[in-house]
């Protein structure tokens, strides 16, 4: 659990960061398009650090292989889905975004297995 949960922490952290970045210093430096990307990327990362922070709970509290599955699978979409969009939008290499669709279905595919963790989780 507690890797996981750092794990969560440390990617909280980042996406509020990344986030206020493009709120701040990014915002006349990128276009529209890009602009909307990564900001994007940051709300995406910042719910899916809160569901790693569920799938760490879920581990912690007897959701057993399903939830360590679930917590992977978050950590996997974050770097597919809303790092490809972070670079996609820095640098503007069309064939980054490629790789988020595989990102998206990791997220999915995380949550389908938190929700398969809660049928294992004892009170």
């Amino acid at each position: 659990m507690r890797p996981w949960l750092f794990l969560a922490g440390l990617n909280g952290a980042l996406a509020v960061l990344l986030g206020a970045v493009a709120a701040h210093a990014l915002q006349n430096r990128l276009d529209a398009h890009a602009q909307a990307l990564f900001e994007t990327a940051a709300r995406y990362h910042l719910a899916h650090a809160l569901a790693l922070g569920l799938a760490a709970f879920a581990i912690g509290h007897g959701g057993g292989r399903a939830a360590t599955i679930a917590a992977a699978l978050f950590v996997i979409g974050i770097v597919l889905f809303s790092g490809s969009l972070y670079l996609y939008a820095l640098v503007g290499e069309r064939a980054l975004a490629f790789v988020t669709p595989f990102g998206g279905v990791a997220l999915i595919a995380g949550w389908i297995a938190l929700a398969a963790s809660a049928l294992r989780v004892h009170q």
